[in-house]
């Protein structure tokens, strides 16, 4: 990222996304900034969705930079993930409520560092149901809602290291670094299945695209006062 980026020319832009917004919703947010500070529509979009409980960083490209983001999206990822074990919820994340509980008192980090081990490396994933694949033509999350079975097939990916950071209780963060199309809430689930406790994803956070960390990311308050100053340097000439 360049450190006098043109938004409306073309520019890359690193946000850290917070909790609770949609990546459309730091799209719409940059969007609608730039078309109030400059009078003229930009066109703005992002690199590899994330949803609205995690947070961290969140490529957009503007202007002629919006070519990038399909190459860009096929990056690999890394990200910092906490399973809450014991619980297993339709969605593998917090998004819904809990509908199954198993003990888990009885694992200790080994068992899970010994877990861990065999996620790591080519492996197939089988998507949420609560997720934007297609199923019988729609969006399979339209579906789950709606209380239709759905069961998406296994894709291939990569996950090239998972590292259990620490265990407080029944949360366990973990770092994963992985290939375009992981689905960490899948990932949670499968490895609370394999500890036999269940387990769906508290809480993530993505770290790193690519060539890109969330350490060179603003937020999205930040962004919107530093479009302020570039729109007012533009309009000095600067």
């Amino acid at each position: 990222m360049s450190a006098k980026p043109d938004p409306v020319a073309g520019a890359i832009l690193l946000v850290d996304k917070p909790v609770g917004w949609t990546s459309f919703n730091v799209v719409n947010k940059i969007r609608g900034a730039l078309r109030a500070l400059t009078g003229q529509k930009v066109k703005v979009g992002h690199a590899g969705t994330l949803d609205p409980l995690a947070s961290g960083l969140l490529i957009v490209g503007t202007g002629k930079c919006t070519k990038d983001l399909p190459r860009l999206t096929d990056e690999d990822k890394s990200y910092v993930a906490t399973l809450r074990l014991g619980s297993t919820t339709p969605s593998y994340d917090a998004e819904t409520e809990v509908v199954r509980e198993r003990p888990w008192e009885h694992i200790g980090e080994q068992e899970v560092r010994q877990v861990l081990k065999h996620f790591t490396g080519n492996i197939l994933q089988r998507p949420p149901a609560f997720s934007a694949k297609r199923y019988k033509g729609e969006k399979a999350y339209h579906l789950a809602r709606s209380g239709e079975t759905v069961e998406l097939p296994p894709v291939p990916l990569a996950i090239h290291r998972l590292e259990l950071l620490h265990m407080h209780g029944a949360e366990v963060t973990v770092e994963v670094d992985c290939s375009k199309g992981t689905y960490i809430r899948s990932l949670a689930h499968d490895i609370g299945e394999a500890l036999g406790c269940g387990a769906f994803l508290s809480a993530l956070r993505r770290t790193a695209s690519g060539g890109f960390h969330v350490r060179q990311a603003r937020t999205p308050e930040e962004w919107s006062a530093w479009l302020d100053q570039w729109a007012a340097g533009r309009d000095l000439g600067d």
